[in-house]
Parts: C-alpha cells; structure tokens; sequence
C-alpha cells in the first residue's frame, strides 16, 4: 500500500494546534453545539470559528447548521485513515521511502 503525502497535510496542520486537539478530544464523546464547546474554553464565538473551519476544511469535523447554532461531529472514516497513515509511515516495510532512490523510483 502506498499513500500520497501531501492529501493528509491539512489534518497534519488542522491538528497541530493544542485548541483544536482539545476540540477533537471534546467530540469524540460524540456531536456537541458550538455554544456547549466555547462553555469549555475562554475563547470568542469567532476564534471558535475560526479553529472549527480548520477542522472542517481538513474533513475531521462536520459542521451542520441548525437555527441560530452549529452542531459538530468527527467523522471517523478520515480520522481512522490518518490513524493507517501514521502507522504505515512509522511501521517497518518492505517499500520504506529509503530504498527509493533520488527520483522516487525503486
């Protein structure tokens, strides 16, 4: 099996941030409002949106409108693919990067 790097940089970025990680952590306990996760932080109604676009732009999280609030969900499937990603890059196999050579080929 081989991946292509560059599609799991957003979720890389998205959750290199300690809020979010935090927000990820909050939703793993299942779908939650946007005012019950900002009852969590000190944080502002638009940094929460802001760091909840990160997240849902690198498709961990799904935003869905209802009335005046957001409801929040993680979507597992992605999550469980990054979770193969890094184990792939960081178990031992047969078609290490390592012995490719400068142009990518074996």
């Amino acid at each position: 099996m081989s991946y292509n790097y560059s599609e799991f940089m957003p979720i890389i970025k998205a959750i290199s941030d300690e809020t979010r990680l935090k927000i990820i952590d909050m939703l793993s306990c299942g779908e939650m409002c946007a005012n019950e996760i900002l009852e969590k932080f000190e944080l502002s109604q638009s940094t929460l949106s802001y760091h909840m676009k990160i997240l849902t732009d690198a498709g961990i999280v799904q935003g869905i409108r209802e009335g005046a609030w957001m409801k929040y969900t993680l979507k597992k499937k992605e999550i469980d693919e990054m979770i193969n990603f890094i184990r792939y890059i960081t178990d031992d196999k047969d078609n290490c990067i390592c012995k490719e050579n400068n142009h990518g080929e074996k």
